[in-house]
């Protein structure tokens, strides 16, 4: 069996976007993923709307916290995803990065923050779906 695909998501405060790419890639990829999250300045929390976002898609985020960089394993990983953290983001190992222009929902009505989530959903998809052997 080859071994499952590294993918790390950055993001400023790790509450929002990051957390819901991390938890599309375990839903997505099941076990041809490993998945992980971090941010620049992490918040220390997992936002509630975020929780609450992908609850009604069947996934607990409650179980998901706020990580730094150096909570992350060692690299390499095989795909770095830069979620805004501009300049912030570190020089992480990897084979393959991607920056998507994704805004913050954080202070999003939930309508607006839905669609945000739907959209990081969607890429989630299309980058697995852009993996070798995936």
């Amino acid at each position: 069996m080859d071994a499952p695909v590294r993918i790390v998501f950055v993001s400023v405060e790790n509450s929002n976007r990051s957390q819901m790419a991390e938890a599309f890639a375990r839903m997505y990829g099941a076990d041809n993923v490993e998945a992980y999250s971090a941010g620049s300045r992490p918040s220390g929390r997992v936002n509630p709307q975020a929780v609450a976002a992908m609850v009604e898609l069947g996934y607990d985020l409650t179980k998901h916290v706020s990580k730094t960089f150096d909570q992350l394993p060692p690299g390499p990983f095989d795909v770095v995803v830069m979620m805004g953290c501009g300049d912030r983001c570190p020089n992480l190992n990897a084979v393959w990065r991607e920056d998507w222009e994704i805004p913050d929902p954080r202070d999003l009505p939930p309508a607006e923050f839905r669609q945000v989530r739907d959209l990081i959903g969607e890429k989630v998809k299309m980058l697995l779906d852009a993996m070798p052997d995936s």
